[in-house]
């Protein structure tokens, strides 16, 4: 068996201008994909707003320099990840397809092993 992070991307501002209702179906979805899903997840959260986030960037000089905000400004952003096992990246994939998202989508990466 393999690990892959299940990265979630989603629409800030969709979230904020969802109906009401929505972040309720979506938490709903969560917890019956957790539900379905349990034997694979082997953690996961899920993430503060953008705003909240602090980036440090290193130079080619060894300079570092620590701001307030994401790393990159995307139309959508990292919200929250799951870090699953399964066999095959096709297996990894049929996972992360019935994670529920207002506006966005999800990436899957195979975890690095080191031996």
């Amino acid at each position: 068996m393999s690990q892959y992070l299940v990265l979630i991307y989603d629409s800030e501002t969709a979230w904020a201008n969802a109906p009401e209702g929505a972040a309720q179906r979506i938490m709903e979805g969560h917890q019956q994909f957790g539900a379905a899903n349990g034997g694979a997840i082997q953690g996961g959260n899920a993430l503060q707003p953008t705003g909240t986030a602090t980036s440090i960037r290193h130079d080619s000089s060894g300079e570092v320099t620590v701001t307030d905000g994401p790393f990159a400004e995307t139309k959508e952003a990292l919200g929250g990840y799951y870090l699953v096992e399964a066999s095959d990246l096709d297996a990894a994939i049929a996972i992360a397809k019935q994670i529920p998202v207002i506006a966005g989508g999800v990436e899957v990466r195979p975890i690095m092993v080191f031996d």
